[in-house]
């Protein structure tokens, strides 16, 4: 009797057991928390840097890029301010820039830097100085190839369905919003752009492409025209490399965010015409600023507007 009352334990344990491994409402909730984490996987953005051109030759890019990892290679204390050498990656180039914060007990906003073409990110710091001085933060960039470009190279690859240089360099831009946002000592939604020469060109796209950003800067800088330059090309595939590149495809995307311009009149690298005619192609609100100072590039006559502009964009 004693050994058969042990069996009949073993068997009700036993019985307990395999009754608990066939419970549907195990399996049910095995199933369900799969899903959520499915669901998670793929609702949840994970950034991505996938480029798109539409059949009317508007770039793309998405909005949400995902984290960028920033590495800190030296900095510097001044008065008033820490300068910080960072670099990040960026597609298949890692971009150094110098970021440089104003002290403060509180978030600042601040200003992307594009310099112009040949010019080094260190070519960026006078217009830093002036942002540091007004209490903005900004952060100037190495530009792929010192921002040269070639046309014809990055046609050849937009033709055989390769990423051409002048669209990565949009998007280091737009990383260089995203350093920015992610950083603590930022004010994420006071964030303009501004570029000069060729830079400008990016900064304008860029602006376009990024909702976030609160107004963009264009000194000495124009679009090409491409409109009236495409009109007797048959070729579909260039007519939309073309307007892809050029700033003015992308004017009307940036209101109602402040579009901004400062040209010297003695400029003879791109002469001030070609800024008023991409200029009369933007919308309100706009501003044009026409300066006797200087020749290429940033010089006195523009602080005064470029100050009293940030200060509108920063409200």
């Amino acid at each position: 009797m004693k050994n058969k009352k042990n069996q009949g334990k073993k068997g009700k344990k036993y019985g307990k057991e395999d009754s608990r491994s066939r419970n549907p409402m195990n399996v049910v909730a095995v199933v369900g928390i799969a899903i959520v984490l499915l669901l998670a996987y793929f609702l949840i953005p994970q950034g991505s840097d996938e480029w798109t051109v539409s059949s009317d030759g508007f770039l793309s890019y998405p909005e949400n890029r995902g984290k960028v990892d920033v590495t800190v290679l030296d900095t510097e204390s001044g008065d008033g301010y820490v300068l910080e050498t960072i670099s990040f990656q960026s597609k298949d180039y890692v971009v150094e820039g110098l970021l440089r914060v104003p002290k403060s007990d509180k978030k600042v906003p601040a200003v992307v830097i594009l310099p112009g073409a040949t010019v080094s990110k260190e070519g960026t710091q006078g217009l830093a100085e002036l942002f540091a001085s007004q209490g903005y933060a900004s952060l100037g960039i190495e530009q792929r190839n010192r921002g040269g470009i070639d046309f014809r190279y990055d046609f050849q690859l937009f033709a055989q369905g390769v990423e051409p240089v002048e669209h990565k360099m949009v998007f280091d831009a737009l990383r260089s919003v995203d350093v920015l946002r992610q950083d603590s000592r930022i004010d994420r939604d006071r964030i303009a752009i501004l570029g000069e020469s060729n830079g400008g060109r990016f900064a304008i796209v860029a602006a376009a492409l990024e909702p976030s950003i609160k107004g963009v800067l264009g000194i000495s800088t124009s679009g090409y025209d491409t409109e009236n330059q495409v009109a007797g090309i048959t070729d579909e595939t260039a007519i939309r490399f073309y307007r892809s590149i050029d700033p003015e495809t992308y004017l009307d995307k940036i209101p109602p965010r402040r579009f901004v311009m400062l040209h010297s009149v003695n400029d003879t690298i791109i002469p001030i015409n070609l800024a008023e005619n991409t200029f009369r192609k933007a919308m309100e609100p706009k501003r044009f600023y026409p300066v006797a100072t200087g020749t290429h590039g940033f010089s006195e006559g523009m602080r005064e507007p470029m100050v009293n502009e940030l200060r509108e964009m920063f409200r």
